[in-house]
Order: structure tokens, then C-alpha cells, then sequence
């Protein structure tokens, strides 16, 4: 016995036609969304910027890292890791809030020679351990990398070899 050929229907068809544009929008959008790390890295670099327009790029200036680090405690939920690295040539001239996302997150201000690196600690906790990676954003050196789940992002408007330099140091050197 032959069956008869059945005929779609027009509210299935149209199913199906929502579904495929319901799947391929949220393709594009999942291919074209911002990875969290730029959008962490654009929030960076901009409360970099709006630091140097200031009048002072720090909420509090110390050069001790004793009086810098307990600054922090009241104010977010873990005070960061602060370096010396004054012999090394990176003085510590102080700390300021950001804020990232809608968090507030701490960034330790040090020099070098005339020009100022922002260290900005961002939480992440889901993030794995990562080397430095350098990019070059609106004209500052910026390099990343994540430790026993921080972000880090340094700044700096010179030479990247200095940077890179300054992060190494700040990576190996005991608080």
C-alpha cells in the first residue's frame, strides 16, 4: 500500500523558519560579542586615561607599600598584592579605585622616570593562571595576565621592554 505524500504545514514551516533565525542570531551575536578580557582591558586603559586628566592620578599617595596596601582594605574585598620595586627603579607612588564592570577594583600607581604604570588587579576567579600578553591599546603598552585568580593589567605609555620589564619584577619579587 502506498501511503499518501504528506504536505507541510504552513505553521510548521514557519517554525522552523523562527527557529533558524532564532539559532543563527544567536550565533552572530555570540561571534561578534567582546571577549570579557577586552572589555576588562578597554576599562582599563580608559580609568588609566581619566587618571592622567586628574589633577592627581592617586586616591592615596605613599610611596609604603604598608600604608598603601591596609588603604585598600577598608574599601573593596581583598587589598591587592603591593611591590616594592623602588631599587629596581619602579618607585610606588600610590593607589586609586576603579572600577570594571560595576566593580570596584584596586590600581596601584608606580613610576618610571617621568612616566606613571597603572597595575590594576581585577578579580577572576573562573580564569586559569596566564603568562603576559602584550597589546598595544590608543597608544599604551598593556599587558595581561592572570595569577591564583586575579587579573592583572599594567599600562604604561613607553617602551614595552620597560613594561615587560616592570611585570616580571613585579611577578617574582616577594611582598
Amino acid at each position: 500500500m502506498i501511503r499518501p505524500r504528506a504536505r507541510p504545514s504552513w505553521p510548521a514551516l514557519a517554525a522552523s523558519i523562527a527557529v533558524t533565525a532564532m539559532v543563527a542570531s544567536g550565533s552572530t551575536w555570540v561571534a561578534l560579542a567582546p571577549e570579557q578580557a577586552d572589555t576588562e582591558r578597554d576599562a582599563v586603559v580608559t580609568a588609566h586615561i581619566r587618571s592622567l586628566m586628574a589633577p592627581q592620578p592617586t586616591d592615596v599617595v605613599s610611596t609604603d607599600r604598608h600604608t598603601v596596601k591596609p588603604w585598600f582594605s577598608g574599601r573593596i574585598h581583598e587589598a591587592p598584592r603591593v611591590v616594592d620595586l623602588a631599587k629596581e627603579g619602579f618607585p610606588l607612588v600610590g593607589g586609586r579605585l576603579d572600577v570594571v564592570g560595576l566593580t570596584p577594583v584596586p590600581t596601584l600607581v608606580y613610576r618610571y622616570r617621568n612616566h606613571l604604570i597603572s597595575l590594576t588587579a581585577v578579580p577572576a576567579a573562573s580564569r586559569a593562571n596566564s603568562g603576559p600578553a602584550l597589546r598595544t591599546v590608543d597608544g599604551y603598552n598593556v599587558l595581561g595576565w592572570t595569577d591564583d585568580g586575579v587579573a592583572y593589567w599594567a599600562l604604561f605609555d613607553i617602551g614595552s621592554r620597560n613594561l615587560e620589564n616592570f611585570v616580571q619584577l613585579f611577578r617574582t619579587t616577594p611582598t
